[in-house]
């Protein structure tokens, strides 16, 4: 039975470029993130102008929330691994020779952006609650590319859904081949994320539907309080953060807390705070049904047919 499992594992042979630019390469892991952070903002966007945000500014978060999260990954990638940093530091720049994590991108897009609501003096919450979607389902569409390219490497896994990578160039080639010429089959870590992911939109959405319009916050705050406690249990399965007691390489720190856990467990707490606020403070005004005009050209037309 076993070996009938084995048989059914799924079987990568792509090569993660696609195509390459003078010392630039075009990898589907950058495709999909790309394709994902512009379907999160324009979903974001959509959902915002219903909370009363116009275009305008909703696009406007995501110019500062999009390089903030970038920022973001960047530094907690480089908090995570600073070891190899040490003596270094200009190689923290060096952003194009990879290096970023993706809940750091989280954390700095979503810092950013309220950072700049504030100070533009927007309904922070309602943008929050609006926001959530569009990080959740940029993540989930970035994943995609990670499945591809082999990244984030996992356990040995006998189902039928392991995967094993068998193209030279793929990050998991090095995990999945064997002196013998045969490949082990890993569990798709990151695709359990992805699965995650669009589980906890559809609660959030639930959510939305039924209190979005007195009770902003709380469909932000679950969806933090569901990805923390899902990336918290799918990081036991990933090798690039291993903790102590399972079968880790030898370059993984051996811990009883990985450092993505470490952080789930913080943002856990900061969610469950939230939610709570968000469940017992007062009920707030709900904002107007009709979408706001997008941009002054489209408030003057607006004007002239009331007229």
């Amino acid at each position: 039975m076993s070996v009938l499992w084995a048989l059914l594992s799924i079987t990568i042979d792509w090569d993660p470029t696609l195509t390459k630019f003078g010392p630039f390469e075009l990898t589907w892991h950058g495709v999909f993130t790309a394709v994902g952070i512009a379907a999160g903002v324009y979903l974001g966007a959509w959902l915002g102008r219903r909370q009363g945000f116009t275009e305008d500014d909703a696009y406007s978060i995501a110019l500062v929330g999009v390089p903030a999260g970038i920022i973001g990954a960047r530094a907690m990638y480089v908090l995570e691994n600073h070891i190899k940093f040490e003596g270094q530091w200009l190689d923290v720049l060096r952003i194009n020779e990879g290096g970023i994590t993706v809940y750091g991108a989280v954390i700095g897009g979503v810092l950013g952006a309220v950072a700049y609501g504030a100070l533009r003096r927007m309904p922070v919450m309602r943008g929050l609650d609006v926001a959530g979607f569009g990080l959740l389902l940029g993540m989930a569409i970035g994943r995609i590319g990670d499945f591809i390219n082999g990244e984030h490497i996992a356990k040995e896994s006998g189902l039928p859904w392991a995967v094993k990578y068998t193209h030279p160039n793929s990050p998991g080639f090095d995990f999945s081949a064997t002196s013998s010429g045969e490949f082990i089959a890993r569990h798709p870590a990151t695709t359990y994320e992805m699965i995650g992911d669009l589980l906890i939109i559809g609660v959030m959405a639930l959510l939305f539907v039924k209190l979005w319009r007195h009770r902003p916050g709380i469909t932000f705050f679950t969806g933090v309080v569901l990805y923390s406690a899902m990336r918290f249990g799918v990081s036991y399965l990933r090798l690039d953060s291993c903790p102590r007691g399972f079968d880790c390489p030898e370059y993984v720190v051996r811990d009883w807390m990985t450092f993505p856990q470490v952080v789930s467990t913080i943002t856990f707490g900061i969610g469950m705070l939230g939610l709570i606020w968000s469940v017992f403070r007062a009920p707030q005004e709900a904002p107007s049904s009709r979408a706001p005009a997008t941009s002054a050209a489209g408030a003057a037309k607006t004007a002239a047919r009331e007229a």
